[in-house]
């Protein structure tokens, strides 16, 4: 049992080394919108997906290209060795969950007020090789 384990770890170990990833937390912009921008870039080469964050108009757009650099810069520093043009990276998997809410209350007619949601959201993007053999 105990030899499996030891094999799984290196396995896991090694499997780390070639995925780098950055999380942006408590990013003050709807899960949703930032879910738009998400989709665009999602399996997408990471040149083109920097291009395609260049030229949206979103604000969300320039989070996450600012968290997309982010990443490569750890994967550089993970692979120091390597060159980021020669290696061919893409975006494996961008997550987009909800964090916490700021609750105000807005005032109404007749002495009423509703909730306003300020909703924000937490962002985990993770860089993969397509030149490496996945299992």
């Amino acid at each position: 049992m105990g030899a499996k384990k030891r094999e799984r770890a290196e396995r896991l170990k090694a499997e780390r080394k070639q995925v780098a990833f950055a999380k942006l937390n408590n990013c003050p912009t709807a899960p949703r919108k930032m879910r738009l921008v998400a989709d665009l870039i999602r399996g997408k080469r990471v040149e083109e997906a920097l291009q395609i964050l260049k030229f949206n108009p979103k604000e969300a757009a320039e989070r996450l290209e600012k968290l997309l650099l982010s990443a490569i810069s750890n994967w550089q520093n993970k692979n120091e060795d390597a060159d980021v043009e020669s290696a061919d990276l893409y975006i494996k998997e961008i997550r987009v969950d909800g964090a916490g809410m700021l609750k105000r209350l807005r005032p109404r007619a007749q002495g009423r007020a509703t909730q306003i949601k300020k909703r924000s959201n937490h962002v985990t993007l993770v860089l993969g090789e397509y030149n490496t053999v996945e299992s």
